[in-house]
């Protein structure tokens, strides 16, 4: 993707549906695209956020559904790529009533794509919500562990982060130990604030930033944590930097200015546009391609559609797997003198080709 001239990225569409639905209930626009199912029916979170037209949460889904696509394909899943967005107005997000209105409304527009498209929760959405939409369609992963699902999947997202944090750090400093690392971790969320506690566990200092003044008291309590503001700790001198918010944190402004070894974290679509890859490479800074190193959570929800049934252990196996996937994906890069986020993208563009339709 490029940019425009105003800094926003532009999509190429190469997607199979985009379904845009106005609810009848809350008047919300609930939005799906479903970028590829080649390898099975697409997964894809749902994200509630606030955006400034319909048309901007639409380019959001059909951003976010492309990169589940090479996610699945890249972590071996039977699945294919899709994702969801409902488009709140200004204001606080909807609760009691008003919130299960659009919750029913977007469980019917996935229904509408009767298997094509599987939901599970994203930013701005639960477990809890799960259990609503699922009174609406049975395409939902995610559900909670009371109702037979796997729950809230960011503890195996930020396991997977993790994962990839240690691959990255043997392939810049020669050992995978976090221990006296300094760690940038922009966005405490749920995945944002696990990340920053896994790394901590392991010996790391954090640098912590959040949008949301009252995660202050997360930094208190980590031990080697500090607080400061997310600019600050995105150009600040560190080991890794984690976006684990939203994406495109590294854009064309900021990449110059970028004073880390790594930049590793949980956020999808961490660079503005891929090229971008190919400037943090020529200033020696380590880039884990976004859909590998966050792929955990996906894992997760996959775990719940195996035959046998979800295993939280075996998913912790698999997410685990995600550093000899990122060491795998370093070792064929600097073979084929590219950037590991091109030949990320060529590991799902195989797996896809085998399965009979490639990708551009």
């Amino acid at each position: 993707m490029a940019e425009d001239a105003s800094g926003s990225a532009l999509i190429s569409l190469d997607h199979e549906e985009l379904v845009i639905r106005k609810g009848r209930r809350s008047g919300i626009y609930t939005i799906v695209a479903v970028h590829s199912t080649t390898l099975g029916p697409a997964l894809g979170g749902c994200r509630m956020w606030r955006y400034a037209s319909s048309a901007d949460a639409a380019r959001d889904a059909l951003r976010l559904s492309r990169a589940m696509t090479f996610k699945a394909a890249a972590a071996g899943l039977t699945l294919g790529g899709g994702k969801a967005v409902i488009s709140l107005p200004p204001g606080p997000p909807p609760t009691g009533k008003a919130r299960r209105a659009v919750l029913e409304d977007f469980g019917d527009t996935v229904a509408v794509l009767e298997g094509a498209y599987v939901t599970a929760e994203d930013v701005g959405t639960s477990s809890r919500d799960m259990s609503v939409i699922a009174g609406r369609t049975k395409h939902v992963t995610g559900l909670p562990r009371g109702r037979g699902g796997s729950g809230d999947p960011s503890p195996f997202t930020a396991l997977g982060v993790q994962a990839a944090m240690r691959a990255s750090c043997k392939r810049v400093f020669g050992t995978s130990s976090l221990k006296g690392r300094t760690i940038a971790v922009i966005g405490a969320g749920r995945v944002g604030e696990r990340v920053a506690r896994f790394v901590t566990r392991e010996g790391a200092k954090v640098l912590l930033a959040d949008i949301d003044d009252s995660k202050k008291s997360l930094a208190r309590e980590l031990k080697g944590a500090r607080w400061t503001d997310p600019t600050t700790a995105l150009l600040s001198e560190v080991d890794i930097v984690a976006p684990c918010a939203l994406g495109g944190m590294v854009n064309g402004h900021s990449v110059q200015r970028l004073r880390c070894a790594i930049v590793c974290g949980a956020a999808n679509n961490q660079l503005a546009h891929d090229g971008l890859a190919e400037d943090l490479a020529a200033r020696g800074i380590l880039f884990a391609p976004d859909f590998i190193a966050n792929a955990g959570g996906l894992i997760n929800v996959a775990t719940e559609l195996d035959p046998e049934g979800y295993d939280a252990a075996r998913t912790k196996r698999r997410a685990l797997a995600i550093e000899e996937t990122m060491e795998n994906i370093y070792e064929e890069a600097e073979r084929n003198h590219t950037t590991p986020l091109a030949t990320a993208y060529a590991l799902a563009r195989r797996r896809l080709a085998e399965a009979g339709t490639e990708l551009r």
